[in-house]
């Protein structure tokens, strides 16, 4: 499960661009807490601060605890807008949670095993179609990734999300199909070296077929 993080925020009382850029200049980042049938209360966090969630590589995953004043909010990262091209962080959205909240989150996959995978270890290549799996979690039990064994798949064979068992507390957001997370598939040079035998069958087969023709016929 995603640890829960913290930040300090204060109070923004200006809104409008003017006031964005001014906050920007001093090193604090212009921010949001909506949510929860509350008024939305704006806010600005340092920068560094915000850097250093940023860098946990969770953010988004995790809970937040924001704390303006003497009031503590628990959080979710909804947004976060990024300079086009200094990549510095310019806004962030907090979505408020109540206290039995469930939320939807993307979540990354990691395949374990893959030594146990006979498609593999053929030469087989994993193919992911999806890196992330978007759950409805308890928002107190938000998992940090989901593991995938690929023990036993075959090249050909398909991973999806019915042959997955997720966390408690976690369920697929999209129910109205059996979607594909990987595949096992063959490499270029074995596909290849696999239609060249099937070709290859197929030659014998014309020749042995013609000869039989021809060892059955009257004018032979």
């Amino acid at each position: 499960m995603s640890d829960q993080l913290t930040i300090s925020a204060e109070k923004r009382d200006g809104v409008g661009k003017g006031a964005s850029r001014a906050l920007r200049r001093e090193g604090r980042v212009p921010a949001v807490i909506y949510g929860n049938k509350q008024e939305a209360e704006a806010i600005h966090v340092e920068e560094k601060a915000l850097i250093k969630l940023l860098m946990t590589g969770s953010f988004t995953n995790s809970l937040v605890e924001v704390t303006v004043g003497k009031e503590s909010f628990r959080t979710l990262p909804k947004d976060v807008a990024f300079h086009p091209v200094t990549d510095r962080p310019l806004h962030v959205d907090f979505l408020r949670l109540s206290k039995d909240a469930t939320v939807d989150v993307s979540v990354p996959v990691h395949f374990i095993n893959e030594d146990n995978s006979p498609g593999l270890k053929r030469g087989g290549v994993l193919n992911v179609v999806r890196f992330e799996l978007e759950l409805v979690c308890d928002a107190a039990r938000i998992p940090d990734t989901i593991e995938i064994d690929v023990t036993g798949y075959e090249i050909g064979d398909s991973i999806h999300i019915s042959s997955i068992t997720l966390p408690d507390g976690s369920e697929s957001a999209i129910t109205d199909r059996d979607f594909t997370i990987a595949t096992v598939v063959a490499p270029s040079a074995l596909k290849q070296s696999d239609d060249e035998a099937a070709a290859t069958e197929g030659e014998e087969g014309g020749e042995a077929a013609e000869e039989k023709s021809e060892g059955d016929s009257p004018n032979g």
